[in-house]
């Protein structure tokens, strides 16, 4: 694994691992190194030094911190209270980018997303993305039906 400190056009610094050299230059060059803050695809490396073990000490390869097993979920009570904290600026800037994608890519349907989210399943109506609100009933409904519907966090957008 190689650590590169990086920073997007602009300005956020941010850091990332990735196999080797080449898995960084790949996945730069197809768009997928995106800037946590700003979601932008024009990064840069930074210089760095490098990491040389003194006479007589072995390297020690540095790697990622291994990801921590995610929590129980919390009682209704608590997840509620946990919700109403702030959230990271990284955090909202990829909730704000997935708004930005589901707007561009999927139909408003509005509050009638339960009904038309139905009619696709069962081919009455054209095949495509769409978003809109449901109840949690009738979110649950749809999934006894065996119709795939997902929430998503619906914050601000990026420019208002």
């Amino acid at each position: 694994m190689i650590h590169y400190d990086l920073r997007c056009g602009s300005g956020h610094e941010f850091d990332g691992w990735f196999k080797d050299s080449e898995a960084y230059n790949k996945q730069a060059k197809a768009g997928f190194v995106q800037c946590p803050v700003c979601g932008g695809t024009e990064v840069t490396k930074q210089l760095m030094a490098p990491a040389i073990p003194k006479k007589g000490r072995k390297r020690v390869q540095e790697v990622p911190p291994p990801l921590a097993e995610a929590p129980a979920a919390p009682p209704a009570a608590t997840r509620s209270q946990a919700a109403a904290g702030p959230v990271p600026a990284q955090v909202m800037a990829l909730l704000q980018r997935m708004r930005s994608e589901v707007e561009k890519h999927c139909d408003y349907v509005g509050n009638e997303f339960a009904e038309e989210a139905r009619k696709i399943h069962r081919g009455e109506s054209d095949r495509r993305g769409i978003y809109g609100e449901a109840s949690d009933a009738d979110a649950d409904a749809l999934r006894e039906e065996g119709i795939e519907v997902a929430r998503i966090p619906w914050v601000p957008r990026a420019d208002g």
